[in-house]
């Protein structure tokens, strides 16, 4: 939502919430781009704004990456359209590509923000393994052909567990002056089948996530499953807040954002 245009837009009779599911392999991340890049947000504002009859802008929960896709982004709009929020899903679905898709609509309180009024989020990060990639699984997880030692790899993620800076995984670019104290709430990994491929699941829970942080924090992790730097490294590389002693990013195809809580 543009910040000049704030306050005409809550002046607005409705203000609606939105869970919006996306592959963001075609897109320039989610956040509005001038063309010629296309975000997931110029498209579901131009696309929005047939259903409803006014201009729309949106504010999101997460402002996800180029490449990185979403399950549970949230999203809300003020709007003085008509149609019931029970019938947005599927009037979505007759103007929206294919890989853009709205799961839930609802009426939310004229003060609701999918930003501000964020209180954690859950991010997944799949990791292919196994000497050959899978045509179905490609575009949604990081091919790793070599062996990974998952326990280290466990063992490394507790470390990141509680109310820390997390400044070593903070990537330039990002909001200046941003707080780089966040809490995790749980890191986990796990193993689970997708389309017949071995895929390796790192789950993480957070109160926020700087940007790039949780691709930075795949990276290391992932140094550490490789047996390139031991659990002690990666305390040291943590408790340092010096983001060149990270790995470079994990890519960003393996990445969802698949909750946000409110």
């Amino acid at each position: 939502m543009r910040a000049e245009n704030k306050f005409a837009m809550k002046l607005r009779r409705r203000n609606v919430a939105l869970t919006v599911a996306y592959d963001g392999t075609n897109y320039s991340g989610f956040q509005w781009q001038s063309p010629p890049h296309v975000a997931v947000q110029n498209v579901l504002e131009e696309r929005l704004a047939k259903i409803f009859g006014d201009t729309i802008e949106l504010a999101a929960a997460g402002r996800t990456d180029a490449g990185v896709h979403a399950f549970g982004q949230v999203v809300n709009f003020f709007t003085d359209g008509t149609i019931p929020a029970e019938k947005i899903p599927i009037a979505a679905s007759c103007v929206l590509p294919p890989d853009i898709v709205v799961r839930h609509a609802r009426e939310a309180d004229k003060n609701f923000s999918a930003l501000h009024s964020a209180k954690s989020k859950i991010y997944l990060y799949r990791i292919l393994r196994g000497a050959a990639s899978n045509p179905l699984v490609n575009r949604f997880a990081w091919h790793i052909f070599r062996p990974l030692d998952v326990e280290a790899m466990r063992q490394a993620l507790k470390i990141l567990v509680g109310t820390h800076d997390f400044s070593s995984f903070k990537a330039a670019g990002g909001a200046p002056n941003m707080n780089p104290v966040r809490e995790i709430f749980s890191a986990e990994i796990f193993g689970e089948e997708l389309f017949g491929a071995d895929v390796l699941t790192i789950k993480i829970h957070a109160s926020g996530f700087l940007y790039h942080m949780a691709r930075n924090i795949v990276a290391l992790t992932v140094a550490v499953g490789r047996h390139r730097i031991g659990l002690d490294d990666f305390k040291k590389i943590f408790a340092a807040r010096d983001r060149s002693l990270v790995p470079a990013t994990a890519p960003a195809q393996g990445l969802c954002l698949q909750e946000v809580f409110y």
